[in-house]
């Protein structure tokens, strides 16, 4: 009976499994395998990434990705959230060593290590494909990096226009590149006051907008590459203490500054997007702990929640500093973490509805038995792709 089944009806079932489920099922037998990799047009699953069977983001909770800071044998970590088993992954079909810049969709945003000047392109980990985007208008070096998904927008259920649009969300998202330095006459080099936009839908990169100067050299100098995108703004933190956030209202081309809560006492502030919300992490030892905020009406923070004592004891050890803390986080689960080896505090959501609770996960020590280098590492969380995508 299995193996007649419909190939759209068996496509149906697998979209609901988790990652690790689908690898499984795809191993199963031939007609099956051949089932998860068709080819064919699924406009009725309004998020697809590819034209063929995909998983469901919304039954499953991301994936947490660990990618090294410095080149180390060209590989990443993945935590299954479910399991919380480890998985190593390898990066051996890059053309170029890499470094993260953050998630795009299912995808990883990365930047070579090897180029002076800012160049991007993203890779899916699971199926090894990887694609360059084209050069930039302008040569940057050590610019910010934000990502837009236009897909996270809301539209009416009803309309088949609007959901139609939607259906493949790396084509409707787009990444921003802010300031930077730039080639100056006489071999000289200054802070360069634009932004260039990629159009994945055009593969190409356009000059949007400008910015004071004063943005371009606190985008270029204060600001880490991570941004979140909520409500038209796409915001970027500061890096130097006091904290401040920097944000670029797409739809009228203006900048807004905007203060943070203990903003002088913070020793690690980091933004996420939680449930669509702009959401703040911080800690230090003058506020008693890791607080998190969400921005509310009137651009008023709110405090939401705080990690619990014994998770913070656990997490700090014997360091008894926030410092080197550092956080990702996604509509669905919030992770602080240090390095490889470290485990996790994880505030994420659970059952159905908005409840949310906390968890330690232990870091990755061994995988199958075989120890693992402890190193330094940047979390990125996404959605595991195991069907190969014609985007790449």
């Amino acid at each position: 009976m299995w193996s007649n089944l419909p190939s759209d009806l068996l496509t149906n079932i697998f979209s609901f499994l988790s990652a690790d489920s689908f690898a499984c099922a795809k191993s199963t037998c031939r007609h099956w395998q051949a089932c998860a990799c068709t080819t064919a047009d699924y406009n009725h699953y309004p998020h697809g990434l590819t034209k063929s069977p995909f998983l469901l983001h919304n039954f499953h909770p991301p994936w947490f990705i660990a990618l090294p800071l410095h080149n180390h044998g060209l590989c990443c970590y993945a935590l299954n959230p479910i399991n919380n088993n480890w998985y190593v992954l390898s990066l051996d079909f890059l053309p170029d060593p890499v470094r993260p810049v953050g998630p795009l969709e299912s995808f990883l945003l990365l930047r070579p290590s090897n180029s002076t000047f800012l160049q991007l392109g993203m890779c899916n980990p699971f199926t090894r494909q990887y694609k360059p985007f084209p050069m930039l208008n302008i040569r940057r070096t050590n610019p910010a990096v934000g990502v837009v998904h236009l897909s996270t927008l809301s539209f009416p259920r009803s309309s088949f226009c609007e959901i139609n649009a939607t259906r493949n969300s790396f084509l409707n998202s787009r990444v921003y590149v802010a300031g930077g330095m730039s080639e100056a006459s006489r071999q000289g080099a200054t802070y360069e006051p634009t932004l260039e936009m990629y159009d994945p839908q055009l593969d190409a990169w356009r000059i949007v907008g400008s910015m004071p100067m004063e943005f371009a050299v606190r985008l270029t100098v204060w600001t880490p590459k991570e941004s979140v995108y909520c409500d038209g703004v796409l915001y970027w933190m500061t890096s130097a203490r006091a904290y401040s956030l920097m944000g670029y209202e797409i739809g009228s081309n203006t900048w807004r500054e905007l203060s943070v809560p203990m903003a002088d006492e913070l020793e690690f502030a980091v933004l996420v997007s939680r449930n669509g919300s702009l959401t703040l992490v911080g800690g230090g030892a003058c506020v008693f702990g890791v607080c998190i905020w969400e921005l509310g009406e009137g651009d008023v923070w709110v405090l939401v929640e705080k990690v619990p004592s014994e998770l913070e004891m656990r997490f700090l050890g014997e360091r008894g500093s926030w410092g080197s803390t550092k956080c990702v986080g996604s509509d669905g689960a919030i992770y602080l973490y240090r390095d490889l080896w470290s485990g996790m505090v994880v505030w994420r959501e659970v059952g159905d509805g908005n409840k949310w609770a906390w968890f330690w996960v232990e870091g990755c020590l061994s995988i199958r038995g075989k120890r693992v280098r402890n190193l330094q590492i940047k979390g990125v969380l996404i959605h595991p792709n195991l069907v190969p995508s014609f985007i790449l």
